[in-house]
């Protein structure tokens, strides 16, 4: 993969804040189908499919993304995974739980899986890593010493072993050293521990 394509790349210049306190794990899906699926990037900044002229609510790019994080929270929170399987319904108030979010991301064939890295958190950089040399996204649940509390998502390697993180409490990217993950001084507010880290398997 080569990264994040053009409308991606204008999507990706939007403050993408996920709208409630419960859709992190959402907001980063919605960014993690754009950047390898330039034409639902372009639905969403530009409020039309190309392909198929489907048009979508709202008047400006920030409305559209966070209808669509919307969505997609209630799509991963449901009965019912995108593959058309059954999956463990989650309360949509405790966010998206990570089985819903390897779900989600293996949706365009490439199968995803969950890591704990809970004791070892710098082994979250290091699984993250391979994906994210070739730009595919990567999600990491960060939290506290107690829980996992909040979903972002890698989209590709920065100098000096640091990792391209969007982090939808911001609406933007973040650069991201690996010692952060190492150290537990991740910069994600109260969150600054990996817990969980979904890669391609």
């Amino acid at each position: 993969m080569t990264g994040p394509g053009p409308c991606a790349t204008r999507l990706l210049s939007h403050p993408l804040v996920q709208p409630d306190n419960t859709s992190c794990g959402a907001a980063s899906l919605v960014v993690a189908r754009a950047v390898v699926d330039d034409a639902y990037a372009e639905l969403v900044v530009d409020g039309a499919h190309p392909g198929t002229g489907f048009a979508t609510s709202g008047s400006t790019a920030v409305d559209r993304f966070q209808q669509e994080t919307r969505d997609m929270h209630r799509r991963v929170t449901s009965l019912v995974a995108v593959s058309g399987r059954l999956q463990l319904p989650w309360p949509a108030a405790f966010g998206t739980p990570p089985w819903a979010v390897a779900n989600q991301l293996s949706a365009r064939g490439t199968p995803y899986g969950t890591h704990v890295v809970r004791t070892r958190p710098e082994t979250a950089y290091v699984l993250a890593m391979p994906a994210l040399e070739r730009q595919v996204p990567v999600a990491f649940y960060v939290g506290d010493g107690w829980l996992p509390r909040h979903v972002v998502l890698g989209l590709g390697t920065a100098p000096h072993e640091s990792l391209r993180i969007y982090d939808p409490a911001i609406g933007g990217v973040r650069v991201v050293t690996r010692q952060a993950f190492a150290t537990r001084t991740l910069p994600f507010g109260r969150w600054s521990q990996a817990w969980f880290v979904v890669t391609p398997d």
